[in-house]
């Protein structure tokens, strides 16, 4: 386990490439306390995907490779441990794009989520009352096909699938992509619900500022494989260069959440 003085997730100093010339990331750092929610900011191709899959190991699948630095996770060094092996030990990713079974139900999409874990049928049973008390519409859409629901339903299901893991660590990868503006604070608000009332630890990608600073408690922003900025999620919004570049000069926008 993780030491009273290490973070929860900690990335230091990585590097990664694809196909073994184009350096994507560069000297990536960042830590994610037990219990936090962080942000990773920064335009389209700045590197917040890579880095999400290069602590998931899910860039292994796209021809990526970390080259240098380390991953630790809970005190323990994850370069190399097996994507399905993070899952089984309570971390998960959630893909950008909304990935689900489209002809699946949405609740043998949720199911799909707990076989990672070899849960017993009480346990599915009573993870899926869990996904449907935290997200309500999916529960009228249980027997509807995935591919049938609309693109706010199947981010539902892409992040409850992930849930039924059990994870403690939820890598989240543009929640916001696509999506209408309300459904966007929908699925907002239940993120920092599951943060404050289960204690899941999220570390999200977005390149919506505005929002994500609104639900962070910390946040990175990144820019060509490298971290330009960090601090609480307050202090940047009140920076001029954040505020002017990444939220269009108009802080009075971020309204933070009440906590309970």
């Amino acid at each position: 386990m993780a030491s009273n003085s290490e973070p929860f997730l900690a990335v230091e100093n990585v590097e990664a490439v694809y196909g073994g010339v184009i350096l994507a990331l560069r000297g990536v750092s960042l830590a994610v306390d037990k219990g936090a929610v962080v942000a990773l900011l920064g335009p389209n191709g700045a590197g917040k995907s890579t880095t999400l899959k290069a602590i998931s190991n899910l860039i292994r699948s796209e021809r990526g490779k970390v080259i240098e630095g380390a991953i630790r996770w809970q005190g323990r060094d994850i370069s190399d441990r097996d994507p399905s092996a993070l899952v089984s030990d309570g971390l998960v990713q959630v893909l950008e794009g909304r990935h689900v079974f489209p002809q699946l139900t949405v609740e043998q999409n949720l199911i799909t989520g707990a076989y990672v874990r070899g849960l017993s049928k009480a346990e599915i049973a009573s993870g899926l009352e869990r996904i449907y008390a935290w997200f309500p519409r999916l529960k009228t859409r249980r027997q509807s096909r995935a591919g049938l629901t609309s693109g706010g339903e199947q981010q539902m299901v892409a992040i409850g699938r992930a849930l039924m893991t059990r994870p403690t660590l939820v890598l989240l990868d543009e929640p916001s992509m696509g999506l209408a503006p309300l459904i966007v604070e929908e699925i907002f608000e239940i993120v920092r619900g599951l943060n404050r009332d289960s204690g899941v630890s999220f570390l999200l990608a977005e390149q919506n500022a505005n929002l994500a600073l609104r639900y962070a408690d910390h946040a990175y922003v990144l820019e060509t494989g490298r971290v330009v900025a960090s601090g609480p999620a307050a202090e940047l919004v009140a920076r001029d260069d954040i505020k002017d570049i990444y939220l269009g000069g108009n802080a009075s926008a971020v309204v933070r959440p009440t906590r309970h």
